[in-house]
């Protein structure tokens, strides 16, 4: 039962913290932090003018539980630099246990790409929550491997856990976990190149506003493309920009363009916390709508960790999210490039590609509403702060000494 687990650590947290006050001020001040707060607030206030009180408030309290549990104890936790790695493989080792059962099952089934899909319950509840996860750890455990004080036994589990993972990843026939691993290379190239984030940031903005000049001609492009993710593993790369006939690609296209609409209509404050799944099917135009839409709220959100809030939180909530994607890249290549023991270097590395692939892939799903998902996320996000309060200037920083205490 791990949500009542969770909400259990937090009550524990909130009690230890109103009686001792046991959070550092440099975490509490931390940008990462205060963006939490914004959001937290944010959620609250737009539970209060939700369509649905008790639909937002049960969202509400979740995040709550996700957030204290997973980040706010995580950086009690990872003060010590020496509880990173056992935090990360206390997921890592029983993920590539469920990876090594899915296998086996998926095996009977000669590893059909259909099977894929519901192969990993109980576990997760879809290949594609699954997929997100194997994501975010692939660069972690690599990253682990090319430590120094690593011994020879713990470096033959890594390369056995990266293999699980690779296998797994592509067995899953998770487009969007494969796609994030690919942008997540090309940030790891811009870091051994040494290129600055805001040289970064100026050309991700130039070709945002490329696309939305020539958006017409890509559309065109894209449609000729024609290709259903079924068969073998070429056909499901290639159907990646199949917006004609691929129905799991149009089935987004299909509650993004929702979420829109329902925009539109409540711009500032939203629909509240949650409730996308139950508004959105009135929404739905006949011409939009697959062989895969329902009117029951009963197959998924608005597949997106962006639109999401855009439709449920108004335009503020966008600009949260958005704004906590731009201050963990500013903080990853940040630390990247200023961290001096090699060692916390390589997980900083890891742990920074990690949490980029989920900001990929939420660009495709949303995960954050489930524990399989908030676990790795907020706990990475811990790590990176950890990192840049307490050994970004090598064993013990002048913070660290004065918080040894606590």
């Amino acid at each position: 039962p791990t949500e009542p687990l969770m909400a259990g650590l937090m009550v524990v947290y909130l009690l230890n913290e109103l009686m001792y006050k046991i959070t550092p001020r440099n975490i509490l001040k931390h940008p990462i932090t205060i963006l939490i707060f914004i959001q937290l607030l944010w959620m609250f206030i737009t539970t209060l003018s939700s369509v649905d009180f008790t639909v937002s408030l049960k969202y509400l309290i979740a995040r709550l539980w996700f957030v204290f549990s997973c980040y706010f104890v995580g950086t009690q936790l990872l003060k010590n630099k020496n509880s990173i790695r056992p935090f990360i493989l206390a997921y890592a080792i029983p993920l590539a246990i469920v990876c090594l059962i899915t296998i086996y099952q998926h095996a009977a089934f000669n590893f059909d790409d259909k099977i894929a899909d519901w192969i990993v319950s109980p576990f997760y509840n879809d290949h594609t929550a699954y997929g997100a996860a194997l994501a975010m750890y692939i660069p972690v455990i690599i990253a682990m491997l090319f430590q120094t004080n690593t011994s020879n036994l713990m470096r033959l589990l890594y390369a056995g856990l990266v293999s699980i993972f690779v296998l797994a990843i592509i067995l899953s026939f998770a487009r969007a976990g494969w796609l994030s691993l690919v942008a997540a290379t090309g940030v790891f190239i811009t870091l051994m190149l040494r290129i600055k984030f805001r040289t970064l940031l100026i050309t991700t903005v130039t070709l945002t506003v490329l696309f939305f000049s020539f958006q017409e001609e890509i559309f065109i492009a894209l449609g000729r493309n024609n290709t259903d993710s079924e068969g073998d593993l070429s056909k499901n790369i290639s159907s990646m920009t199949n917006i004609s006939t691929d129905a799991s690609n149009l089935e987004r296209i299909n509650r993004w363009s929702c979420a829109i609409r329902m925009f539109y209509e409540k711009p500032y404050f939203g629909w509240g916390p949650g409730t996308y799944m139950f508004n959105y099917a009135p929404y739905q135009k006949s011409s939009e709508r697959t062989i895969i839409s329902t009117n029951f709220g009963t197959n998924g959100n608005a597949h997106s960790e962006y639109l999401g809030p855009l439709t449920e939180q108004g335009v503020l909530g966008l600009l949260i999210v958005v704004s906590m994607l731009f201050a963990t890249m500013f903080m990853g290549y940040r630390l990247v490039y200023t961290v001096k023991d090699k060692n916390i270097k390589a997980i900083t590395i890891g742990v920074f590609l990690g949490i980029f692939t989920y900001f990929v892939h939420g660009f495709l799903n949303n995960f954050l509403d489930t524990d399989k998902l908030s676990v790795p996320f907020w706990g990475f996000m811990a790590i990176l702060v950890c990192i840049d309060v307490y050994h970004r200037n090598g064993e013990h920083t002048e913070s660290n000494k004065e918080t040894n205490h606590i």
